[in-house]
């Protein structure tokens, strides 16, 4: 929601937070909640920095539910709704070779967040792609916060965002979050996503193999007869057809379907 124009403008006009529109940062006051937005990114990309600024710098920590990874969540309201925000373990990947990447790669296939936002460093931005694409392979509601433009900025690094959203699919916002620049851009484009006005295309892997494909799409269609409600049966295909142990364990002894059974308390889970 946009906001509106204050004609009778004040000192306060000046600073970052009054230019991010209507938020209202919550702290952990979050009794109840519209949607759930899952931040995301390598370490050293400011993701901390963006969780702060939206929500402000207070964070309630603690472990996931049997994990001993530690969590971060806050809340904000933006125009008249609400939003609670999970600080996702910072990751290089999400291929599961750790309990941060696990935790991670499985709040965002089964607890379906409404909106992911991908933080990335904007003077590392290739280094940083490759958790990117991986979460794009995952889910289809996310914004790519192209964070440290300033820094970007000193080592004569420009990045077009406008492309680069293009060729991702899905909204791009450059931001110098400890300065507050791009916060009012990002919240709006978290808020287009999440309420439906912005529908993402994200790019996704493809195959030039016939015969792959072919093989892919049985997969995909045999696990969407066994797991009817899960999110992304095109996703746990691909892993288990890179071989990994992880994914095809969970689905040999019945973890993954006791994951998809859980999928629509997940977002409370973490917020407790």
């Amino acid at each position: 929601m946009k906001s509106e124009k204050n004609e009778s403008a004040s000192p306060c006009d000046t600073c970052p937070s009054h230019h991010a529109g209507n938020l209202i940062r919550m702290g952990i006051k979050m009794d109840n909640f519209d949607y759930v937005v899952a931040l995301a990114g390598n370490p050293n990309t400011g993701k901390s920095t963006v969780f702060n600024a939206l929500t402000g710098l207070r964070q309630h920590t603690g472990n996931w539910p049997g994990k001993t990874v530690t969590r971060a969540e806050g809340g904000f309201q933006y125009g008249d709704k609400r939003y609670k925000m999970i600080d996702l373990p910072g990751t290089y990947s999400l291929l599961s070779t750790s309990t941060d990447e696990e935790v991670a790669r499985n709040f965002i296939l089964f607890g379906r967040p409404d909106v992911t936002v991908i933080v990335v460093d904007a003077s590392r931005l290739e280094r940083n792609l490759n958790l990117a694409l991986q979460v794009l392979e995952i889910t289809d509601r996310a914004v790519l916060c192209l964070n440290l433009v300033d820094e970007a900025d000193r080592h004569h690094i420009s990045v077009n965002e406008r492309l680069l959203a293009k060729e991702l699919g899905i909204p791009v916002v450059a931001t110098s979050a400890r300065s507050g620049e791009g916060i009012a851009e990002l919240l709006q484009a978290i808020n287009d996503v999440a309420s439906g006005q912005t529908v993402c295309q994200p790019y996704r892997v493809k195959s030039g193999s016939t015969k792959l494909n072919r093989a892919l799409n049985q997969l995909i269609e045999k696990i969407e007869q066994q797991f009817p409600r899960l999110p992304n049966p095109r996703w746990v295909a691909l892993r288990i057809m890179e071989g990994d142990q992880r994914i095809i364990e969970a689905l040999r002894d019945g973890e993954l379907e006791d994951l998809d059974r859980e999928d629509k308390n997940q977002n409370l889970m973490a917020a407790m």
